[in-house]
């Protein structure tokens, strides 16, 4: 139990400073509510892939940008709507949902899926090598 809340808040860390990294490099300039926007969003789809290793890489990138967007959407409608910070708007984008996501990075979060599919496999891989080899001392 202890291992898995370790292991837990660690892929949250991991997920929300590469989120935020990738706002940085994409936008250059980020929000801490990203950070934990982004730890949530990572958690979530390892969550999913460990679950359902099995899963055809369009499935991966389908019920993938499905969670972020979901995540992306609650995030927006509290940061953005009801407390009015103006971390992101995607207003004058098409196909938007008010203004908080749109057609387009649903895509492209279904499409950055693919790499965070594979980090996920890796990383359960190197997690599951860890503890046989504990379990063997």
């Amino acid at each position: 139990m202890k291992g898995d809340i370790q292991k837990d808040i660690a892929l949250f860390c991991a997920g929300g400073l590469s989120y935020a990294g990738l706002e940085l490099l994409w936008r250059q300039r980020t929000h801490w509510s990203m950070v934990l926007t982004g730890g949530a969003c990572f958690l979530c789809l390892y969550k999913l892939y460990e679950k359902h290793p099995n899963l055809s890489t369009a499935e991966n990138c389908v019920l993938g940008s499905c969670i972020v967007t979901g995540i992306e959407f609650a995030v927006g409608c509290v940061v953005n709507l009801m407390l009015g910070w103006r971390v992101w708007d995607y207003s004058s984008m098409p196909m938007n949902l008010l203004g908080q996501v749109c057609l387009l990075y649903s895509v492209l979060w279904g499409a950055l899926c693919i790499p965070i599919s594979i980090a996920c496999r890796r990383i359960r891989a190197l997690i599951e090598s860890m503890q046989k080899k504990k379990a063997r001392t």
